[in-house]
């Protein structure tokens, strides 16, 4: 069971062993940041343009969400080397340039430059250089997906550590609920009994006693925010078991998200029907660690 971040970082080298490109090295670089889904580009030159669709198929495989750029380049170790012009390649080109000339009697011949350049060109890409491209690509995915497990880990841990402090709050605010309910009570009532002794003679006291009692019952329960308690420690025990019992093959971003937003809303509820500073201040706290815990679950995958 393991939790993948959407940030990582990862690259492998190879040197290519094929006749005619000794010197000659193949590289990868992947790079990851957070995505609502799979964003998938590639920089690479254009002899290997054509193994795209193999390389996209292969990161689809392996990954599932994160915006992912990946830049691939062959290159000479040693810049100042030349990779030597082949025989047949020099025959060719001979056979080919007094075909054209034949055709064109005043154009220019090649020069050395030119026929350098277009060895170079010509000695890019190998043949077989698919199956040594998908095992870089293969190799510095695993490299990616490690590094992506690790950040995972560290913000798992991270989360765990806010839902506890978050259920500590939760735990301090749920024994203040029915003390604050009876004192708002009890307020209505003196209030409706202080204005009932200045017109005592023109109310009845016990009718005005009964409305008072109902009109303090219904203030009672539109501050009771015991529901928004129960809920709060309902969610983080789902995020909760969320974090602890993932399944890797489907992650896990996209509910933790949709949780962390239900969160926002019971915190903010509660901040709105609280009358007392103890509970305000509770509800502020509530609201920075669920902050907290969003900016982090958006780079879960």
């Amino acid at each position: 069971m393991t939790i993948l971040s959407m940030t990582g970082y990862a690259s492998a080298q190879t040197q290519l062993s094929q006749a005619g490109f000794e010197g000659v090295r193949l590289g990868i670089e992947i790079r990851s940041v957070n995505s609502r889904f799979l964003d998938l580009s590639f920089k690479m030159n254009d002899d290997l343009r054509s193994h795209e669709p193999t390389l996209r198929e292969l990161f689809m495989r392996c990954l599932k969400r994160g915006k992912v750029e990946a830049k691939l380049s062959l290159e000479h170790q040693d810049q100042g080397s030349l990779v030597r012009p082949s025989k047949d390649f020099l025959d060719g080109l001979n056979d080919l340039q007094k075909h054209i000339q034949s055709t064109f009697p005043l154009s220019a011949p090649l020069s050395i430059g030119e026929i350098i350049k277009l060895n170079t060109q010509d000695s890019q890409t190998p043949v077989d250089i698919r199956d040594t491209l998908v095992e870089l690509t293969q190799l510095a995915l695993t490299q990616l997906i490690k590094a992506r497990a690790s950040e995972g880990t560290r913000l798992v841990q991270s989360l765990l550590d806010r839902i506890h402090q978050l259920k500590a709050l939760t735990d301090q605010a749920t024994p203040l609920i029915p003390q604050l309910v009876e004192q708002q009570r009890q307020r209505f009532l003196d209030r409706w009994h202080e204005a009932l002794s200045i017109g005592v003679n023109q109310v009845n006291s016990d009718s005005a006693q009964d409305r008072a009692l109902t009109e303090a019952t219904a203030f009672a329960i539109r501050i009771d925010v015991a529901e928004e308690l129960t809920r709060l420690s309902s969610h983080l025990s789902e995020i909760q078991a969320c974090l602890t019992q993932a399944n890797n093959k489907e992650g896990v971003g996209k509910r933790l998200d949709f949780l962390i937003q239900e969160l926002h809303r019971e915190s903010n509820t509660l901040g709105s029907k609280s009358t007392t500073i103890e509970l305000s201040k509770i509800s502020v706290d509530m609201k920075v660690l669920i902050e907290q815990m969003r900016e982090q679950v958006q780079n879960l995958e």
